[in-house]
């Protein structure tokens, strides 16, 4: 089964198409105030709306209220919620189906007993004390053998020199990446954006 690729920290058209051009699957929109890439719902509903059919557009939030995260789907248009914070099963619940929850993965005991939630997906991210994701940190690959619940999608310190074997050892349903294929936070370079998707997707 080939790789979902999710290209995440999107702030412009032109990132968003180049992506896409180059074979990516998902596009990530930042709504969390204090990260570089933050955009808003405006501004997503802009790109969003040059998209061609069949692409699927995820809206990542840290520690939003449930009516919040709400009115910022609905005016924005994405289909899908990644909760990158410390969101509860029942604010997960909340919120609906359509759900990737984010773990930012420490050791064993943070990929434990994660089948308290109802999720689409899991994301898996390396772990820091300074921010919620986007940080360039991997964690230990070997910890994802033991998430159940929901499909994986790997993240955290992933590049297109990397990428492959990650995939490779874990065997993921999907990958995301956001600083790895950066000149600067919120402006994808090209060449790496090419390079990652096309290692993920086996076509180098």
């Amino acid at each position: 089964m080939t790789v979902r690729v999710k290209i995440c920290g999107i702030t412009n058209v032109q990132d968003a198409h180049r992506a896409l051009d180059y074979g990516a699957d998902a596009l990530g929109f930042v709504f969390y105030a204090k990260s570089p890439r933050c955009v808003s719902p405006v501004m997503v509903r802009k790109i969003i709306g040059t998209l061609p059919p069949f692409v699927t557009t995820v809206g990542l939030f840290v520690n939003e209220t449930i009516d919040q995260v709400r009115y910022i789907r609905r005016e924005s248009g994405i289909d899908l919620l990644q909760l990158h914070g410390d969101e509860s099963p029942e604010t997960v619940s909340a919120l609906g189906p359509d759900v990737i929850k984010a773990i930012r993965v420490k050791d064993l005991h943070s990929v434990t007993g994660l089948d308290a939630y109802n999720v689409r997906a899991f994301l898996l991210d390396a772990h820091s004390d300074a921010a919620y994701g986007g940080t360039g940190l991997r964690f230990d690959w070997e910890l994802v053998k033991h998430v159940e619940g929901a499909p994986v999608v790997l993240a955290g310190g992933l590049k297109p020199d990397n990428v492959a074997e990650a995939i490779r050892l874990t065997n993921p349903y999907g990958v995301d990446v956001s600083s790895g294929v950066e000149v600067s936070p919120g402006k994808k370079d090209p060449v790496k954006l090419k390079a990652f998707i096309d290692n993920a997707k086996g076509r180098s």
